[in-house]
């Protein structure tokens, strides 16, 4: 004859395993998705990674061939920026080339700037 308290017991713990079951099939679930989701930012960050590149490359000025010596050839400027964009401690460290010194630069002479032989 079967125990009935051993019965019950053997009843309680299949219960539990099964609840565990569930727990663990849920979580499962969880790390497929989330793996699969790390695979796919990686894809989108090697792309990146290569498209940034390849425009850095292309960004990079190429050396050219001016009376046999290789060059960096730069551009004046680039089109749409102004004469005046240039940082303030580039533009306020001295006055601009070919305009005498203004009111912002008292007692500053050509003489004082080294422009003139005294």
């Amino acid at each position: 004859m079967l125990d009935p308290e051993l019965l019950e017991r053997i009843t309680a713990r299949r219960a539990e395993v099964d609840e565990i079951e569930e727990q663990l099939v849920k979580q499962l679930a969880e790390v497929r998705a989330e793996r699969d989701e790390l695979a796919v930012a990686e894809r989108v960050l090697e792309r990146m990674t290569g498209q940034l590149a390849e425009e850095r490359s292309a960004a990079r000025p190429m050396p050219e061939q001016v009376a046999g010596r290789a060059v960096m050839l730069i551009q004046h400027r680039a089109p749409g920026v102004e004469e005046d964009a240039l940082p303030w401690t580039a533009s306020a460290s001295s006055p601009p080339c070919g305009r005498p010194p203004d009111r912002s630069w008292p007692g500053r002479s050509a003489r004082w700037w080294g422009w003139t032989s005294a």
